[in-house]
This record gives C-alpha cells, structure tokens and sequence, in this order.
C-alpha cells in the first residue's frame, strides 16, 4: 500500500511498471466525464493532473486530488495534505480514520451528492472506495427488493390491432408494400422496466463488480444485477444520468441516481491490454471542501441562507472577467462574501500579512466593490498539527473611492478534523458518521460565532 499526501511526500515506485501507470492515468484523463470540477485549461490538457511522475529517481508525488488507484495489485491511496504528518508513517489504522474524514465532508456535498445512509455501514472496512460501494449496493439492493423503478416509454412495435397510434410511414414501407398489411407498425407509451434509469444502475453495478474485492460487496451487487436481469446492457453517461428525474412518489429512487452520478463522473475501470484490471476513484480535494462548508453551513447553521458561486457579475465594463466567490451568506440584516481556500496556513506572528495570501487578498477586494458587501471571510482548513485555537485574523481596508468605507477582510482556520476519532472508536460505533457528533458540534459552534459574533 502506498500513502501519497497532496503535493507533500514522494514515494518510491517499481521501475518495471512506472511507464505502465503513467499511460494508464493519461488514459483515464483522456476518458473521464468533463465537469465543472476542472478548470478550463484542464479540460483542455491531454496530460493527466492526478499524479507527478520524477523519472530521474522513480518516485511518485501527488496533486489535488484524493481517492485510491488499484494498479498491479498495488493500492496508492492518495490522501488530503491537512493530514499529512512528517514525523511519522502513516498506518493502515490512520488511513481508515482519514477515509472516514473524506466520507464524513462528503455526506454535506451538493455537487458530489453524497447520500446519507448509513444504516448497518461496517465501519471497519477500510478501503474508502469498498465503503462507497457498499453503501450504493446495500441501499441500492433494498429498495430495488420493495420496487424497481417503472415509467412510460415510448414503444414502436407490430401488432395484430391498433394500440396507440398508427405509424403510417412504417406500415407502408414495412408492411402494406410487402404484403404484411395484417400486421399494423404502432407506436404506444408502454410502463417499462427497461428504461434509462434501470439501465444506468446496472451499468454502474457491473462497474463496481470488476473493481470490489470485498465480498459482501459482490454478494449485493450479484443481486442487483439479477433484479435488473430484464434490462437492456446499455452504457448511460454521467451527464444523461444527472437529468433523470422522479415523481416526488419515487423521491427514493434519486439517491440512487446520485450514487450512479458520483461513480460514472469520478471513476474509470477498465481491462488495459486485455490482461490487467485496472481502476482508480479521483476527486478534487478543492472542489470538496468548498462544496462541503456550502452544505454544512446550509444544513446545520439556522438564520443563514448560503448561496454558492453566483454568477453574472463581472470585475470589468465590457463583462469579459467574471467574478463568481465561493459562498454568499444572506444573515437577514446582512450579506457575507465567503470563500474556502483549502490551503495549509500556518500560524506566524512575525508575519505581517497575516498567512493571506496577496492574491487572495486582491480577489476579495475585487468582491467586495462589485458586490458592494463590505464584510468578507475567509476560510481555511485546519490540519492535523494545528492547535486548539480558530486562528482569527483580521484585515481592514479603506476604499478611498468611495468615501474610505471600511472593508473587513477576516480569515478563520476551521475545525473538520477530530484528532480523538481512532481505529477502534470507528469500530465501536455502529454508524460510521456518529464519530463525528462532536466535531459537528465544534465547526456549528466556530461558524455561528463568526458569522453572527
């Protein structure tokens, strides 16, 4: 097993399959789903971002994202830098406890909807990825059990009577020209199983099936596709799966639609050169911990009504700069300019800028004037080695454009990681996200006080 921290340490790789990996991740760049999760000239590269590769010594270091690679029979977890501890190695033990982290942000994503069920979750499984898994079979295989997912499709079909309508062109070509006029072409709506939504779940599960080693994960899985036995073997991209959509009867069903979205937009699993399987599970750390502040600050802090990258306002006249901050918080009697900055801050009193960034500190101005909001947070994450402390930071700025108004411009190191969660306080509890009661109750208790101190 090999443990890689964005952008932090560097770890030897066997020379005989070193090449192997780099074309096989360029692979899976060239294929991935494009998404809002990369950047522009990230689209457009051909030359994947997940990991760097140092020929002159063999070794491996990570970039921004977090998520597991099977190759070779050898797993290279690729873990968040907030967790990363030069003193000491990282165990199998630490790896599940920083897993369970991920998860846990997860479970407040919007873009990633992650589902929050968790009913009977072994939490000593360790792989992050087998725990995705499970959680897609398990609830998958359950609610398929009580009802598969039916709709009205559009049929064209042959038959003795009229059902529907009449396809007059077909029936004329295909059937009253050939001396088949006994048998009329029509075209009905039919309550199919066989739809895009059945199809997308067996397609995602056979996926799964070709990357799980764990076996109560294939048991559910197996069962899935044996319910979904009648259904057509049809590939549905990410994209046409994020359009489906249900009665508010089948609001059940969209969780479901969910899982299948985060598997098909984050992973590739394929047979490379017809020997190998292969498969990697990838996503952006950045993208993560914004989305999960966005959601938590919705779902837990009352009296604040976030909105997340708002559009259409622009740094220029001619609109050829957008301006899109992470978060804007609605407090009642006033509006906060939010943006997350998953960068590792260290606390230095002899620093006069405070661990703010110049260029960030341009940006929120730039906010701050064509939003006219004069309150701006930032919001960093806190790492394994800081301390207790929120590390509040504060920066004030006169704009002497307009009759020098006062700017706030206050930077915070957030609490999302609880160094009390162990190995075995994962095992003794029965729902993997009870371990994180008390860290919820500390951020709730941090970001109440900075929003409405």
């Amino acid at each position: 097993m090999i443990n890689l921290f964005e952008y932090q340490n560097k770890v030897d790789f066997p020379e005989e399959h070193f090449e192997n990996l780099e074309v096989f991740l360029d692979d899976i760049w060239n294929k991935r789903e494009k998404s809002s999760y990369y950047n522009e000239d990230e689209n457009r590269e051909e030359v994947q971002h997940f990991l760097q590769f140092l020929h002159k010594t063999n070794q491996l270091k990570s970039n921004k994202y977090v998520g597991v690679i099977h190759f070779e029979n050898q797993t290279i977890n690729l873990l968040p830098k907030i967790f990363h501890d030069s003193s000491k190695e990282t165990s199998e033990d630490d790896v599940k406890v920083i897993n369970s982290h991920v998860l846990w942000w997860l479970s407040y994503c919007r873009k990633l909807k992650f589902p929050n069920y968790q009913t009977g979750l072994n939490s000593e499984q360790a792989d992050f990825f087998e725990i995705l898994i499970y959680l897609f079979s398990k609830y998958t295989k359950e609610l398929l059990s009580s009802s598969i997912y039916q709709k009205y499709v559009e049929v064209k079909s042959e038959l003795s009577f009229v059902k529907g309508r009449i396809d007059f062109d077909s029936y004329i070509t295909n059937n009253l020209s050939r001396g088949r006029n006994h048998k009329v072409s029509c075209v009905f709506d039919s309550f199919e199983m066989d739809n895009h939504f059945n199809q997308c779940i067996k397609n995602v599960a056979k996926l799964l099936l070709s990357a799980t080693n764990d076996a109560q994960n294939k048991r559910n899985l197996y069962d899935i596709l044996f319910l979904l036995d009648e259904v057509s073997d049809v590939v549905i991209p990410a994209d046409e799966c994020k359009r489906i959509l249900f009665n508010p009867i089948f609001a059940s069903f969209e969780t479901v639609r969910d899982y299948c979205v985060l598997f098909l937009e984050n992973s590739v699993s394929f047979n490379y050169k017809n020997s190998l399987k292969l498969f990697a599970f990838l996503l952006p750390m950045e993208y993560v911990f914004e989305d999960f502040l966005f959601g938590f600050i919705d779902r837990e802090i009352e009296g604040v009504n976030p909105k997340g990258q708002a559009t259409g306002t622009f740094l220029d006249e001619s609109k050829s700069f957008g301006l899109k901050p992470d978060l804007i918080l609605n407090l009642g009697k006033k509006n906060i300019i939010a943006d997350t900055k998953y960068k590792m801050v260290y606390a230095d009193s002899s620093d006069a800028k405070k661990g703010i960034s110049q260029s960030d500190l341009y940006q929120m101005l730039a906010y701050a004037v064509r939003f006219k909001i004069t309150e701006i947070k930032l919001f960093y994450p806190k790492t394994i080695l800081s301390n207790g402390e929120t590390n509040h930071n504060s920066i004030q700025i006169k704009d002497a454009l307009a009759a020098n108004t006062i700017i706030n411009i206050e930077a915070y190191k957030l609490s999302i990681i609880d160094k009390n969660i162990t190995d075995i306080s994962l095992q003794e509890h029965k729902l993997l996200f009870d371990n994180f009661e008390e860290l919820k109750l500390k951020l709730k208790e941090e970001l109440t006080e900075i929003l409405f101190d």
